[in-house]
């Protein structure tokens, strides 16, 4: 969507302060031995107590509230009662909402409890180049100069980016134009960031694969090399300066 007024700017920081705050609580109430599902319905009752839906479930019928990817799971994991969390896993949360009508979305990788794997280096560079990536948008910059940065950010640090996962609008709905802001330089995706517009800006950034491939349960993607992938996400407005963050408050830079 595109805004328009200080009553579309208001809703949106409304439901993106739903879905920042859920990611952040899940994300401090994670804790080994727990699972995936008891992490859902932490994060579906917070939703709740904002007045915020679901946004996978209302568009897709996702059978979760959030999705929660764990160790070679790269994203749309499904919450269950047979994954219980260890020390040391490589935890995705991304949490998007519907309030009002408006629609967020966010994510966030982490390591649970003591880094004994050393995933914490490629969470960090997602971090990173997300927030380069971020601050280098505003009207007129071209969607696939931000991908190359991406991926040029993920070459120097060893790694690789995922090529069919991207970005996209949002606002009136989960998923609007520009339906793929990628990861990498798409030569032939010559359209342009526009002013006022929001859009949902996620890294994909993996140790050894290029693309995501669906398992047999219809929606969790794993990696086609494997390894692991860490993906952070952020709902912003472009603008012909600093894009206003509507989901820092997510604390993923933190």
């Amino acid at each position: 969507m595109s805004i328009s007024s200080e009553e579309e700017l208001a809703g949106m920081q409304k439901v993106s302060e739903a879905v920042a705050c859920t990611l952040k609580e899940m994300r401090n109430y994670a804790q080994p031995g727990m699972t995936t599902k008891q992490i859902d319905d932490y994060g579906a009752a917070i939703l709740a107590d904002f007045g915020a839906k679901s946004a996978p479930l209302l568009t897709y019928r996702f059978p979760g509230c959030t999705c929660i990817s764990v160790n070679n799971e790269v994203c749309h994991g499904i919450p269950t009662d047979h994954i219980v969390l260890k020390e040391g896993d490589l935890v995705n949360i991304d949490v998007s909402a519907e309030l009002n009508g408006f629609w967020s979305d966010n994510g966030g990788s982490f390591v649970l409890g003591e880094d004994i794997h050393h995933h914490q280096k490629l969470i960090d560079a997602s971090k990173e180049i997300l927030h380069k990536a971020i601050f280098n948008i505003k009207g007129g910059v071209r969607i696939s100069d931000i991908g190359h940065l991406i991926e040029t950010e993920a070459k120097k640090r060893g790694y690789k980016v995922i090529k069919n996962l991207a970005g996209h609008g949002i606002g009136r709905s989960l998923h609007e134009e520009p339906s793929d802001i990628a990861n990498y330089k798409d030569r032939y995706n010559q359209t342009r960031f526009k002013r006022n517009a929001v859009v949902a800006i996620e890294t994909f950034i993996s140790t050894a694969s290029t693309y995501a491939e669906t398992l047999n349960d219809g929606w969790t993607m794993v990696g086609d090399k494997g390894g692991f992938v860490a993906q952070h996400e952020h709902t912003i407005v472009v603008t012909d300066g600093k894009p206003i963050v509507l989901t820092e408050m997510n604390g993923i830079w933190s």
